[in-house]
């Protein structure tokens, strides 16, 4: 998402998970696989993934909030044999998620309106999915996360650390409106949801887009208190 106001052109990304407007269903299916294309390829993304299948158990319920296009979150943990469920806003993203990974089940559906039963998942995924919420639906999300998970599950969350509210951009020629917190800021921010956080990477990506350069990702995994 190319930020005004001096950011880089290829600026934040994120699956069309969790969107503000309407524009975030049609940003992302606009976009379809030209977005796993383009961010599919992170190897901290992957190595994340890594840790978090190391502190699961076999067969874990695991939630992936803005699932995309299924890969290679849901499909890397389906393929590890726990049980996924994928949220989406875009129609488009789910129905290629459906299709690529069959293993899993996907849903389209905004998870600040999806029923969460407490306590009803062993670990969450929210993968790039919340720089189209205002900070207090991210701060929300994220509570939420904690309340759908079993005491001691895990959160694998990744972001764009950059202190921005509300800036209006282009990403991938797709009109957007970004918020995000800075590293420190959003690490406090997991912490005030209830998690204690275990590992921190913060990296460098270059999108594979005509229009990518580098920006940095914010990785981290923490354990409901």
């Amino acid at each position: 998402m190319d930020e005004e106001q001096g950011l880089p052109d290829q600026g934040p990304s994120g699956p069309g998970g969790t969107g503000q407007d309407p524009t975030a269903a049609s940003v992302f299916d606009a976009l379809g696989a030209d977005y796993e294309r383009a961010f599919g390829g992170s190897a901290a993304h992957r190595a994340s993934l890594e840790s978090l299948l190391e502190r699961i158990a076999p067969g874990s319920r695991v939630l992936d909030v803005g699932s995309g296009t299924g890969r290679p979150t849901a499909r890397t943990l389906a393929d590890a044999g726990h049980e996924v469920l994928g949220v989406d806003v875009s129609p488009v993203m789910v129905d290629i998620a459906s299709r690529q990974v069959p293993g899993a089940e996907f849903r389209c559906a905004d998870i600040r309106e999806l029923h969460l039963e407490e306590a009803s998942f062993d670990a969450v995924c929210v993968y790039f999915s919340l720089l189209q919420l205002s900070r207090a639906e991210q701060r929300d999300v994220l509570h939420r996360s904690a309340r759908a998970l079993r005491p001691g599950g895990h959160l694998a969350v990744a972001t764009v650390p950059l202190d921005l509210e509300g800036v209006s951009g282009v990403f991938m020629g797709q009109p957007v409106r970004v918020t995000s917190f800075g590293e420190d800021a959003f690490a406090d921010v997991v912490t005030e949801a209830g998690f204690t956080v275990l590992e921190r990477e913060s990296t460098l990506f270059t999108p594979t887009h005509p229009a990518g350069v580098p920006e940095p990702h914010l990785f981290l995994l923490a354990r409901r208190h």
